[in-house]
């Protein structure tokens, strides 16, 4: 009697081994598959970005290769008119960095202010309805806010400061959409910030 259990016990013990073994190799082989895919992920990424980096400075020379294109000329130009050869940039520049000042106008106070109120002033329940109201601002998608932007924005500009003062494609209305729309970083960033000190 005692003989069989033994028996029975190192036939079980030698499955349940070799079943073991068996897998390890199989979790050793779906390993180096996923390490396999994922090298090539990364490979292909740099070589993408790599890639990305090549043609736009060799479109860059062939740009400023041209006879009536010079680097003077397209940094401090204030035309920007390609089909009639006049590629001055700085409008597009100046008009980017009037924008960005208009955001973040709009976006440090209330983003500060919001990640004051939810880290120090709210309750639980208020914090648990506002944080992921913010998380879902930041998924929205930018050509949404530029949507907002041209269909709320600037007519609500408009009606306010009359339509002979605003255009309908404005810094303004711009800015203050792109203020909206980095709120949820500046406060995310900023709640953490004060969770972290």
């Amino acid at each position: 009697m005692h003989k069989s259990i033994s028996i029975e016990k190192d036939s079980s013990d030698s499955l349940g081994t070799a079943q073991q073994k068996l897998f390890r190799n199989n979790k050793r082989w779906s390993e180096t598959i996923i390490k396999a895919v994922l090298t090539m992920a990364g490979i292909v990424s740099i070589f993408t970005t790599i890639g990305i980096v090549f043609e736009l400075g060799k479109e860059s020379f062939l740009f400023f290769s041209l006879p009536e294109v010079t680097l003077k000329d397209f940094l401090t130009g204030t035309v920007w008119q390609p089909v009639i050869g006049k590629f001055g940039v700085l409008p597009l520049v100046t008009s980017t960095m009037i924008t960005s000042l208009f955001a973040m106008l709009v976006a440090i106070p209330l983003g500060l202010g919001a990640a004051i109120f939810l880290s120090e002033y709210a309750a639980d329940k208020t914090r648990k309805v506002l944080k992921p109201i913010l998380e879902i601002l930041a998924g929205i998608p930018t050509v949404v806010y530029g949507y907002f932007a041209l269909t709320f924005m600037t007519p609500l500009l408009r009606g306010i400061f009359g339509q002979e003062n605003v255009e309908i494609y404005n810094m303004l209305s711009a800015g203050l959409v792109m203020g909206i729309m980095i709120l949820p970083l500046i406060s995310s960033m900023s709640e953490d910030a004060l969770h972290a000190v």
